[in-house]
């Protein structure tokens, strides 16, 4: 009985030290030290209404914006995931087949990305290449009715936007297809 009470009073404790005064520290450190990130890393329009988060994917489907890679799970994020079709499934290479048939009309000859074919592990990475990028911006430009001027910057846009490597070494040159949107929509 007086291990078992010890035991108790030692649960007790590690809840309220590592359940409640913990979280609260490192909250209160996270909501002074980057308050942004801290809260979702939330992107504002012009008319300052949230549109979305810089961490998560959306859809973007109309031809006038960037196109996000594509989601499993539909860009919900409580059930994200990854669809789990393997090499040999005939039903990703339909849905590859059907992705490519979709995007080759804007890509002529030029090779399509592969994220913008395949969808990422969890359904909801932010991010496309570069190189998926600049193969949206014809479409773009004929939904916009851009001006070769105007479609000249939509690829010093791209270029400005984008991302390096991570701390310079991990991953790839990438851009945020949210942000790219909405300083599409300020052009």
């Amino acid at each position: 009985m007086h291990n078992l009470l010890i035991g108790f009073r030692l649960l007790l404790a590690m809840t309220v030290i590592c359940g409640g005064f913990y979280t609260l520290v490192i909250t209160g450190i996270a909501q002074v030290s980057f308050p942004d990130k801290a809260n979702g890393s939330i992107i504002y329009n012009q008319k300052g209404e949230a549109v979305g988060s810089l961490l998560i994917a959306q859809r973007f489907r109309e031809a006038k914006y960037f196109w996000s890679r594509p989601s499993a799970g539909e860009y919900a994020t409580l059930p994200s995931a990854a669809s789990n079709k393997g090499p040999a499934s005939a039903e990703l290479k339909k849905v590859v087949d059907e992705r490519r048939t979709a995007l080759s009309e804007t890509a002529g000859t030029n090779p399509i990305p592969a994220d913008l074919l395949f969808a990422s592990g969890s359904g909801l990475d932010p991010h496309i290449s570069k190189a998926a990028a600049r193969l949206q911006v014809e479409r773009i430009s004929a939904a916009r009715k851009f001006t070769n001027a105007q479609k000249a910057s939509l690829y010093a846009l791209i270029d400005q936007i984008t991302e390096g490597p991570q701390w310079r070494i991990w991953g790839e040159e990438r851009v945020n297809v949210l942000m790219l949107n909405v300083a599409l929509d300020k052009q």
